[in-house]
C-alpha cells in the first residue's frame, strides 16, 4: 500500500522548484525517530509547534503595545500568523515548500520573553552569556518543551529559526553564514520584516502614537496607504528583486521598494519604539522583570515551588532566565504583583 506521505513527497518533487528544500531530503533530526504515514516531516515539524505550550503562550505576549486595551492590537501570536501567511504567499509564487516555510514562520519567535524586546534586553543584561530570542527558541523546541525531550524538529526548521533575526541590520545578510541554508529559511526572514512594518505602523495609527499624516510621503506613495495594500507590494518587490544565480535562488528586494521600507523601518525606529508612550511602558516592565530575576536568584524556596517542572540540570541563573521568559505579560504582571505588592487584609 502506498503511504500517503510518500505520495506527498513525490507531488513535491514533481512541482516544486528546483530551489525548494524536498521533505524527503531533509537532513534528518538529532534523535532518528520512524516516518509518519500521513504527514511529511516538515508537516509533522509544523504540527508540533503549533499544538507546544510555548507556541499557545504566544497569545500574551507583547509584539509592540504592551497591555493593549484594544482588541485589535497585535500580538507576539498575531504577528507570528501573519508573517506564516505571507511567508506562505511568496513561497507559492516562487514554488518553494509551503510547509517549511510555515514551521519557520511558527517557530520562529516561540522563545521570546515577555513584554516584546524589554525582556530581551533585561535577560541580555542578567544572563551570564547573554540572551536572545532566537537562541531561546531553540531552547525551547530543542529541551523545554516535551517534557525536557524537546520537539526533535528537523535540521532545516531549526536552522530557518536560528537564523531568521536580523535586528536592524541587513535582510539577507552578506556573510554567509548567517544566512540560512534553505531558501524558505530567506523567505521567513522577509516575510518577518514585511509583518512588522506593516502591521507595527496599522498598530501605532491605531493607537494614537503617530497620525497618518506623520508618515512619510515616500512610504505611502510607493508602498501604499493600507495595511493590505502595503503587503502587497513589499511581496512583489522581493518577487521582483529575487533571480537564480549559480545554481541556487537568490533573494534581494526590488531597489525602490527596498528604499521605501528602509524609510519606513528609520521611521518606526524613531517615532514609534522609541516614542514617549511606548518606551516609558519598555521602562516599567523592564524594572519589573529585573526585580523578579533578582527575587528568583536570592529565594530558592520560591525558584524550586515555581519552576518544577523546568530543566533542573542547568545552572540557577539557566533556570531563572527559562522561567521569566516563559512568562507571558500577564503572569509576570500577576507575579510582581503578588511578590512585591502588599495584600489587603481584614
Amino acid at each position: 500500500m502506498v503511504l500517503i506521505r510518500e505520495e506527498i513527497e513525490e507531488r513535491e518533487r514533481q512541482t516544486l522548484s528546483t530551489y525548494a528544500c524536498l521533505s524527503s531530503e531533509t537532513k534528518g533530526r538529532v534523535r532518528e525517530e520512524e516516518e509518519c504515514s500521513i504527514r511529511s516531516a516538515f508537516q509533522r515539524d509544523r504540527g508540533r509547534i503549533l499544538y507546544s505550550k510555548a507556541f499557545r503562550r504566544l497569545k500574551h505576549k507583547t509584539q509592540v503595545f504592551l497591555s493593549p486595551t484594544g482588541d485589535h492590537t497585535r500580538t507576539r501570536l498575531t504577528h507570528t500568523l501573519e508573517v506564516s501567511e505571507i511567508g506562505r504567499t511568496i513561497a507559492r509564487a516562487l514554488r518553494l515548500n509551503e510547509d517549511l516555510v510555515e514551521a519557520i514562520a511558527l517557530g520562529h519567535d516561540i522563545g521570546h520573553t515577555p513584554f516584546g524586546h524589554a525582556g530581551e534586553t533585561v535577560l541580555n543584561e542578567l544572563v551570564p552569556g547573554g540572551f536572545t530570542h532566537y537562541r531561546q527558541s531553540l531552547r525551547v523546541i530543542d529541551v523545554l518543551e516535551g517534557g525536557g525531550m524537546g520537539l526533535n524538529l528537523t535540521h532545516e526548521v531549526r536552522d530557518g529559526i536560528a537564523k531568521h533575526s536580523k535586528g536592524y541590520g541587513e535582510v539577507i545578510p552578506s556573510n554567509s553564514r548567517d544566512l540560512p541554508e534553505t531558501a524558505e529559511g530567506c523567505v521567513v526572514r522577509y516575510a518577518d520584516i514585511i509583518a512588522y512594518l506593516s502591521h507595527d505602523l496599522d498598530d501605532a495609527i491605531r493607537s494614537g502614537v503617530i497620525r497618518e499624516k506623520d508618515v512619510p510621503d515616500e512610504c505611502v506613495n510607493i508602498l501604499g496607504g493600507t495595511h493590505s495594500t502595503r503587503n502587497v507590494t513589499m511581496i512583489q518587490g522581493v518577487l521582483l528583486g529575487t533571480r537564480p544565480n549559480g545554481g541556487r535562488l537568490v533573494f534581494g528586494i526590488d531597489p525602490v521598494v527596498g528604499d521605501a521600507m528602509q524609510t519606513l523601518r528609520g521611521f518606526l525606529f524613531h517615532n514609534v519604539y522609541r516614542s514617549l508612550l511606548v518606551h516609558s511602558e519598555f521602562v516599567k516592565a523592564s524594572k519589573m522583570l529585573r526585580e523578579l530575576f533578582r527575587y528568583c536568584e536570592n529565594n530558592k524556596k520560591f525558584v524550586d515551588e515555581e519552576m518544577k517542572s523546568f530543566a533542573s540540570s542547568h545552572s540557577p541563573e539557566r533556570r531563572i532566565c527559562d522561567f521569566i521568559a516563559s512568562m507571558t505579560d500577564r503572569y509576570a504582571q500577576n507575579m510582581y504583583q503578588r511578590i512585591f505588592m502588599p495584600s489587603s487584609l481584614g
